[in-house]
């Protein structure tokens, strides 16, 4: 049994423990790349409902993807299963607005902070890229890339989960996702929203990441979630 998780900082539990989000931030891992780094990963919401089921834990997540990038990399994992019995997808969405940029053959992600560092040739690109964000059109692409997908796996009778980091859909038509997608359109229901609500706070008041408390319990949290709607089962 394999749990597979894929997501952005939040899913890799950036600065859960230590102020890394990635493997090669810290020099003895600098062969990881963009790997979530491995204390931060062993304290994760994923890592701590693998352990209550039982079952393997996979985490692709990486900080300051994408959700194109989150698509691709679970596509890429999924065809290279023999089977899908015993596996259960945890995708945790990022903001709507982060793209997936192909340059001398390697993904870039950025997103509209200002604050990427990309190539010299495509700082003008990002620049526009900036200035040009249209909000409502990217959430409309990214919920009908997520809804595509969630068809995809249940058409593969893929059994999974899905829910909000910050964003929800605020603009988008509701339709059916079953109790695959928690709180599509609910602020309430974010994974940000519902730590802050349960008193936890930041690892720092300029952080957007939580603590290992804070993960643990939305571990415990996401697995009565699946229980209540027997999502293991289907």
């Amino acid at each position: 049994m394999i749990l597979y998780v894929n997501g952005d900082s939040h899913a890799a539990a950036a600065e859960a423990v230590n102020s890394y989000a990635w493997a090669f931030d810290d020099g003895q891992y600098w062969n990881r790349g963009k790997e979530p780094h491995p204390d931060n990963n062993a304290v994760s919401f994923g890592r701590c409902l693998a352990d209550h089921l039982g079952y393997d834990y996979v985490n692709h997540s990486q900080a300051g993807c994408s959700n194109a990038r989150i698509i691709r990399t679970t596509r890429n994992w999924l065809d290279q299963q023999d089977n899908f019995e015993g596996i259960f997808v945890l995708l945790q969405w990022t903001t709507w607005e982060r793209e997936e940029w192909w340059h001398n053959g390697e993904d870039l992600q950025v997103n509209a902070s200002g604050q990427d560092h990309v190539p010299e040739e495509l700082k003008v690109r990002y620049k526009n890229f900036i200035i040009g964000v249209d909000w409502p059109k990217a959430e409309q692409q990214a919920h009908s890339d997520i809804w595509q997908f969630h068809q995809e796996l249940k058409l593969n009778k893929i059994k999974h989960l899905m829910f909000n980091g910050n964003n929800h859909f605020e603009q988008s038509p509701q339709l059916d996702w079953g109790n695959s997608y928690m709180g599509p359109y609910q602020k309430s229901l974010t994974f940000n929203t519902i730590l802050r609500k349960n008193g936890f706070k930041t690892v720092d008041p300029n952080s957007w990441h939580f603590g290992a408390d804070a993960h643990c319990f939305w571990g415990k949290f996401l697995l009565q979630y699946i229980n209540n709607h027997n999502l293991l089962s289907e």
